[in-house]
């Protein structure tokens, strides 16, 4: 079943550039990816969104995702309320809306 990773970000202040740079030389060939998109939702905030063939694949690809966000951990803020730099969700689709 289809799944989704969501992590949201907020950048330091004139890192933005830096973050986004990261995002377009990172390598995404983990086993179950299909795409994702790198989402600016607000003055230095983003949201990564991938798909997945199951969840299976997002929890096998943790490891390596954590690494990756290690490579530009510095250039996020904290989130505050305890989550740190980044506030990741994933899970199985339960529904699909098509045009």
């Amino acid at each position: 079943m289809t799944a989704f990773n969501v992590v949201r970000f907020r950048v330091k202040p004139g890192r933005e550039k830096e973050f986004v740079d990261h995002h377009r030389k990172a390598k995404a060939d983990f086993p179950g990816f299909r795409r994702g998109a790198l989402v600016k939702t607000g003055e230095r905030t983003y949201c990564f969104i991938g798909e997945w063939d199951d969840f299976a694949s997002v929890a096998g690809a943790e490891e390596r995702m954590v690494k990756i966000l290690d490579r530009f951990r510095d250039t996020l803020e904290d989130l505050g309320g305890g989550l740190g730099v980044t506030d990741p969700v994933s899970g199985e689709v339960v529904v699909e809306l098509n045009p």
